[in-house]
């Protein structure tokens, strides 16, 4: 404190007059200034601030300098003096000797005053100096200003180091990570490596469920909380109708009785298969018999065996066959022009060109021409042409088929027997059963069906022989199932086939064919309800048992398990075959006591006699159809009640 009295009246009386002047007015906004930076960079601490410059005492001055400063309160020269202790900028031999001080805390009464030291060499200018010198310059005037608990607990910054280190450390850190990483994962896969090496049977242990040892009493359990995996499949079995064709058959146009009409039809009649096969593709064949008045039935024939080729060729064939069909319908006059119709043969010989090979369709010896295999060029590049499925290949194939058929059934009402579409009809069932055809639609084919129920002419006489017929088509009650329902519910004669025919299904399956009169009129409610009391669980356990099982087998639990499934399968199928034949009959109020037997029947033999169990899911499903069978006969009970 002395010395900067001693300093301060050392200058002129003018300089010390303008120094008292402004020292009210400066010196507290530059010490709050700074204190506000010191602040905010966090060398303070926020509770030394409380003693502000203004509230603490002023230091004692003579008297002589008030009244200086009180006579000269307002100079004529109003610029502010230099003061060079606000530059960094110091020089070199002022360096240990800071621009200013702070009295601490143990000072004269306590108080932080500021106070400026001007260096002796004003009149020099000062040296410059390297920015380093200016951040060190900095940094001890921060840390003169801070007090001594706050010296003990700081760390000691190097900021040269903070600037220049900073983002390089940072960097060098994920390297050693990454690195640190990949180490680690190249000794994973060394000790994998060495482990797959001791052990080469590693991933080879398959040990079965049967043979790993178990205790009896986890066996138990495992026997106690185990459930079945055999449920009523929702699809049926299906029939190995149609086997995979590789090549098509080879497939010769019959020219030898046609006569060209142009040299272009000549031409076309000459050539190998292959060069008409690019007539038929290039649309040349079409200009040459679409605006004919007649077109050659051996054209026909071969455009109808085309059929079966791939779907590239066979869409192209299938579109003139029927252009040229529809063609000579119209114009067809007073019968004079014969309408083409593919014969029963003719259509047996095209399911053969596809592959059918069961005995069951009774498929005849093939003309010698339709036998050959084609596996030359002129297959249209067959191997190219196998993208899609064969059996997507084969169901475009049968639509093309079903399609040309109905046509001929709705233009040629007339043109097939009632032989002859009986045994269609019984064809087109068993083409319908393939395995491969399951999950794909038959809308053409139960058009095709309903089309050529309506040509039969006898049909009360030829029910009986059809009925008897489809239900030998299959022995397996779910295939049966299918069968009846190719048959759509929307004419009287397809309603009243569907009755008939799934009534007799169920007589075959439960051996009762010769025994009931099951062709006697208005009699299948009355046959049903004898039926439903044969088809109880326990019945057909005992039918199925004697048949299937051996006397040694039957004690054992996984046969038994088998036997059950097969008996709830089994009167699945019956007890839908059942609701069938009701629905397909028109219920009178006379018939309303023979409807209610049979709900009590179904109630009595069927619902009470299927006991559910978390072990065999195919009984739950049993037993809700048989519910839903019930209700439904409850409305129709409902409906036809009389008002007696």
């Amino acid at each position: 404190m002395a010395r900067t009295q001693k300093t301060l009246l050392a200058l002129p009386q003018r300089e010390g007059v303008q120094a008292a002047a402004v020292a009210p007015t400066l010196l507290p906004n530059l010490k709050s200034s700074c204190f506000d930076r010191a602040l905010h960079q966090g060398l303070l601490h926020p509770a030394r601030r409380r003693c502000s410059p203004t509230s603490a005492p002023t230091p004692k001055l003579s008297k002589k300098r008030k009244v200086h400063a009180a006579r000269d309160m307002f100079p004529t020269d109003w610029s502010p003096p230099p003061i060079e202790f606000l530059n960094l900028r110091v020089p070199q031999a002022s360096r240990g000797a800071p621009a200013q001080r702070w009295l601490g805390p143990g000072g004269p009464q306590g108080l932080r005053t500021w106070a400026p030291q001007l260096p002796e060499e004003l009149s020099q200018e000062p040296q410059d100096l390297d920015p380093q010198g200016s951040l060190t310059s900095l940094e001890e005037l921060f840390w003169n200003m801070a007090g001594p608990s706050q010296k003990a607990t700081a760390p000691v910054v190097d900021t040269h180091t903070l600037f220049t280190s900073g983002a390089s450390e940072s960097y060098a850190n994920s390297l050693d990570y990454l690195l640190q990483e990949k180490r680690e994962q190249a000794l994973e896969q060394e000790r994998e490596k060495l482990l797959q090496h001791d052990c080469p049977d590693l991933y080879s242990l398959d040990l079965a469920e049967d043979e790993a040892p178990l205790t009896p009493e986890h066996r138990m359990l495992v026997e106690r909380f185990s459930m079945s995996l055999q449920v009523i499949p929702p699809v049926h079995p299906g029939e190995t109708v149609f086997l995979p064709r590789r090549h098509p058959l080879y497939c010769v146009l019959d020219c030898s009785h046609l006569k060209p009409r142009s040299h272009l039809e000549g031409l076309f009649l000459s050539c190998p298969l292959a060069q008409q096969l690019s007539f038929l593709r290039s649309g040349l064949l079409s200009n040459l018999y679409l605006h004919t008045p007649d077109c050659p039935v051996p054209l026909l024939q071969w455009l109808f065996q085309l059929l079966t080729w791939p779907p590239e060729t066979s869409s192209g064939a299938f579109g003139l066959l029927w252009d040229l069909s529809v063609n000579g319908l119209f114009h067809q006059s007073d019968g004079d022009k014969h309408w083409w119709c593919p014969s029963l043969q003719e259509v047996t010989e095209v399911f053969h060109s596809l592959g059918a090979r069961s005995p069951a369709l009774g498929l005849h010896e093939p003309r010698q021409h339709s036998g050959r295999v084609l596996k030359n060029s002129t297959s249209l590049n067959w191997s190219e042409q196998q993208d899609a499925p064969l059996e997507i290949a084969l169901d475009v194939s049968l639509n093309y088929i079903y399609k040309f058929l109905a046509l001929c059934a709705l233009a040629q009402p007339g043109a097939y027997t009632d032989g002859d579409l009986l045994g269609l009809i019984e064809l087109l069932c068993r083409v319908g059963l393939d395995v491969g055809l399951r999950l794909l639609p038959k809308t053409d084919l139960q058009q095709l069906l309903l089309l050529l129920l309506e040509n039969i002419h006898e049909w009360p006489r030829k029910l009986q022989k059809l009925c008897c017929s489809l239900s030998e088509v299959s022995d397996h009650h779910h295939n049966l199932l299918a069968l009846v329902q190719f048959f759509l519910d929307v004419t009287s004669r397809s309603r009243q086939l569907r009755s008939q025919l799934s009534l007799v299904v169920i007589a075959r399956m439960l051996d009762q064919q010769e025994t009931l009169p099951l062709w006697q009129e208005k009699a299948q409610l009355s046959l049903l309800s004898q039926l439903l009391s044969l088809m109880r669980p326990s019945s057909l356990r005992q039918y199925l048992g004697s048949e299937t099982l051996p006397p040694c087998q039957e004690q054992q639990p996984k046969t038994n398990a088998e036997l059950d499934h097969k008996v709830c399968y089994l009167c699945h199928s019956l007890l839908t075959l059942a609701g069938v034949v009701v629905s397909c009959q028109d219920i009178t109020p006379d018939q309303w006591g023979e409807l209610q037997l049979l709900c009590m029947q179904l109630d009595r033999h069927i619902n009470t006699h299927i006991r559910e169990s978390p072990h065999a899911m195919h009984r739950t499903r049993l037993k809700d159809l048989a519910a839903q069978t019930y209700v439904r006969w409850q409305e129709l009970l409902a409906h036809c009640q009389p008002q007696a």
